[in-house]
């Protein structure tokens, strides 16, 4: 065993940042373990940690250059892969305009040090402002309130979930997703923590989640209402005089509107719809306000609905009035080494409603349009259509809402280009494959994750393996793309030299933070638990925190009415389906990583045991789970731990089919839940998609 070498990295799937502890020889993996001595992520690592050999070594990934001809795809080399791109993307924004070539950004490129650095340089070379990407199908209300709150998308702030007394859990599941806008690996342990001491931990949710099960408790509540019940939590906290703005009250404006506004909503006024007892809201109110400190945590059931906007202002808005911001054990501001926020000036003009998409007018924010509306901009005609398309490592044919109306919509595109390791549903449309080196074989430092996690550390991690002759790193690729756009020649810049140069002006540069620090301490460097820093992060140009902003204000209309929903309405589509994920899912590249597919199909129709009584239907029979968009068939699991009329699906994906390098051929069968869901149903704040919600009928197959 002399030959076997030992490296240390963060693991790059998802926002976890688990330390890894990987053991090889040569090229062949002996081990993926956690290192019991990463200061984040405590010696934990989920499932997905030990995928990363799959990637690496997958027979499948594609490693060359490919163009799609009239006899299949065919190798080409990089430069004639650059030159094509360049003169196809060229003429036709001569044609059309700048705007008819578009970007999608997937998932993985907010787990990719070059990307992260490169992606803002290779949009301002092509010259479009018709970007998308995975966050509007995902945390886009996050950043919309932290925008109007604090005066920036990225001022987001996190539960000290380390050290709370009251943990309140609104749609989210971080069991399972291991925090997800709270990074934080280990989460059961972290849970665990509260109560030990003392604490609590209460979990909201149309499901007893994996999080619910080990939590303290679990109440259930009808899907897209949870901004009705924070409502109803607010007007408790004013209607009892338990409003503690502690250290925030010189800082706050806005607090009457506050008040005015949550005064249609008492617990007794919304109980029926929400699906909790008045009793029951005003004792979580309570609690919530009597805790030594609580924080009120929402996410994806939260988000990913159409009231998204609203529940995260909401949010926002009942962590503040209890004096739980900025707090140890509230709601605290991460202060990352590489920090994203501190380029931002405070009073810097916000980019939300800077422009409106061309067809349903849905809002421009932090540089892109949402994704719900792709597919419009591309079918219908007219100045500024969208011509062309370029993505990077997505696959929005099935992460994104109405997958299958954007593979029709992608067909008819007069050229595409995608930057990914596999050929699959959205890649199969491309005319010019370029994939690029991944996983081992790539630098990692978390330029995102580091701003939404729940201690402040610092890791970099350098490749494991060298890339193979004829291979390019993602950010290689962008710089060739640039330059083929541009002609302009190549600046040098590398992510390292980058990183470096923001972690040497970042805030911990008195402590000799750099990239060569961090070489020297490859388990990461523990830069302590977060601390109150209110005044630092804010970057509103009066230096304060209006609550109670018009643009959330005029939506309330629309949850009043919420109020007055019949639910006979929805008689051809009886159930509401929402979506769960499961531990070995994260993007769609994770189905090709056969440690995570194999085993018993995760993926059925959870449904209440009433339900399936009253439908005749029997655990384990096929069911047909049909919407206004599309429809699935795929197996039912029957189980009381879903609320009576609510349904649920796995999050996301489910391939149709296996990916080979030169030909799309179908080995195992998947159902996408984005078949069903509709890119029609957005925030419309945010533009959000809702992707919860979905009204669906249900049949025996």
């Amino acid at each position: 065993m002399s030959d076997v070498q030992t490296h240390f990295r963060t693991c790059n799937i998802c926002e976890a940042m688990c330390g890894l502890e990987i053991k090889h020889r040569g090229e062949e993996i002996v081990s993926i373990k956690p290192d019991p001595l990463d200061p984040f992520s405590r010696g934990h690592i989920c499932p997905k940690a030990v995928a990363l050999q799959d990637f690496y070594h997958d027979p499948e990934r594609l490693k060359t250059p490919l163009r799609k001809t009239a006899e299949g795809w065919q190798a080409i080399s990089w430069e004639d892969a650059f030159s094509e791109i360049g003169s196809r993307v060229r003429a036709l924004q001569a044609e059309h305009g700048q705007d008819c070539v578009a970007a999608y950004m997937g998932n993985p490129n907010a787990h990719n040090l070059g990307n992260a650095l490169f992606l803002p340089q290779f949009m301002k070379a092509l010259g479009s402002k018709n970007r998308y990407s995975s966050a509007s199908a995902d945390q886009l209300p996050h950043h919309v309130a932290a925008n109007f709150l604090f005066g920036a998308g990225m001022a987001i702030s996190v539960p000290d979930i380390n050290r709370t007394d009251y943990l309140l859990i609104i749609g989210g599941n971080p069991v399972v997703s291991n925090g997800s806008m709270m990074s934080g690996a280990g989460m059961p342990g972290r849970i665990k923590d509260i109560q030990q001491r003392g604490g609590k931990v209460v979990v909201i949710d149309p499901r007893r989640t994996e999080t619910a099960k080990i939590a303290s408790e679990h109440v259930f509540i009808r899907p897209e209402k949870d901004a009705l019940l924070l409502m109803a939590m607010i007007h408790t906290l004013f209607a009892e005089q338990r409003i503690n703005l502690r250290h925030l009250a010189p800082l706050c404006d806005g607090l009457a509107d506050i008040e005015q506004a949550a005064a249609p909503f008492s617990p007794e006024q919304v109980a029926e719809t929400v699906g909790i007892s008045a009793v029951d809201i005003r004792r979580l109110t309570d609690e919530f306000a009597s805790a030594p400190s609580a924080v009120c945590y929402s996410r994806m059931g939260a988000s990913t609905q159409s009231f998204g906007g609203l529940c995260q202002w909401l949010t926002l808005v009942l962590n503040i009035l209890t004096g739980n911001l900025d707090r140890q054990g509230g709601a605290m501001f991460p202060q990352p080494a590489f920090d994203l926020l501190g380029s931002v000036k405070p009073g810097k003009p916000s980019s939300y409603g800077r422009h409106q998409s061309r067809v349903r007018q849905l809002p421009f924010f932090n540089g892109e349009f949402p994704i719900a509306t792709l597919a419009d901009e591309i079918e219908t005609a007219g100045d500024g259509q969208i011509k062309a398309l370029i993505t990077i490592a997505g696959n929005p044919v099935l992460s994104a809402p109405n997958g299958d109306r954007l593979d029709r919509a992608f067909a008819g595109l007069d050229f595409m280009v995608s930057v990914d390791i596999y050929l699959n549903e959205t890649t199969k449309h491309a005319d010019i494959i370029l994939p690029a080196t991944t996983g081992l074989e790539i630098a990692h430092f978390d330029v995102f994750f580091n701003s939404f996690a729940v201690s402040n550390t610092a890791k970099y991690s350098p490749p494991m393996f060298a890339k193979k002759p004829g291979q390019k790193h993602d950010w290689e690729i962008l710089k060739g793309l640039i330059a083929c756009l541009t002609g302009a020649p190549d600046n040098g810049a590398t992510p390292e030299l980058l990183l470096d140069m923001g972690l040497k002006a970042g805030r911990y540069k008195e402590q000799g933070m750099s990239l060569q620090r961090l070489l020297d301490n490859p388990h990461g460097i523990d830069l302590g638990p977060l601390q109150p820093c209110i005044s630092e992060r804010l970057r509103t140009a009066d230096g304060r925190i209006a609550l109670a902003p018009a643009f959330y204000l005029n939506d309330l209309p629309r949850l009043q009415a919420a109020l007055e929903e019949d639910a006979t309405q929805r008689a051809d589509y009886p159930f509401q389906m929402i979506s769960r994920r499961l531990v070995r899912n994260h993007n769609t590249w994770t189905h090709n990583a056969h440690r995570l597919i194999k085993g018993k199909n995760p993926v059925t129709l959870q449904m209440h045991s009433a339900d399936a009584a009253r439908l005749q239907l029997s655990a384990g029979q096929a069911v047909t789970v049909r919407s206004a968009t599309g429809q699935v068939t795929l197996d039912v699991e029957i189980n009381d731990d879903i609320l009576q009329g609510v349904v649920s699906v796995p999050q996301g994906w489910g391939h149709n089919h296996r990916n080979t390098a030169m030909s799309v051929a179908a080995k195992q069968p998947g159902i996408s839940i984005n078949s069903l869901t509709c890119d029609q149903r957005v925030d419309p704040l945010t533009g959000n998609a809702a992707l919860n919600g979905v009204a669906v009928a249900i049949h025996a197959a």
